[in-house]
């Protein structure tokens, strides 16, 4: 059976830092890019960051960048995502998501939603 679950999320102050988990089972997830979305109420699903299978490369969206940090265990089939210097934009409920290694991987793909696995999301609130 496939799972990807998040964990991780909660409520913190604007400046503070929370580490999200993303542990996956039921596929080779060596063989896998990991993603993490985020999606606030009345707005669309935003790719905020992926790590390659081999965590040889990432990806940030502008507005986390110098804030947070993907990191992929293979070994524990988990990927983290530290968030430092959080601020109320970043309130979301928070998804991990997993597609195939592709032959030729480029950033650009990450924030693509064509993901072949995802999770059911933790919630991410930063108080004002």
């Amino acid at each position: 059976e496939v799972q990807v679950v998040e964990s991780g999320g909660g409520l913190v102050q604007t400046g503070g830092s929370l580490r999200l988990s993303c542990a996956a089972s039921g596929f080779t997830f060596d063989d896998y890019v990991i993603g993490w979305f985020r999606q606030a109420p009345g707005k669309e699903r935003e790719g905020v960051s992926c790590i390659s299978s081999s965590a040889y490369s990432t990806y940030y969206t502008d507005s986390v960048k110098g804030r947070f940090t993907i990191s992929r265990d293979n070994a524990k089939n988990t990927v983290y995502l530290q968030m430092n210097s959080l601020k109320p934009e970043d309130t979301a409920v928070y998804y991990c998501a997993a597609k195939a290694r592709p032959r030729f991987w480029y950033s650009y793909m990450c924030p693509i939603p064509q993901y072949d696995y995802w999770g059911q999301g933790t919630q991410v609130t930063v108080s004002s």
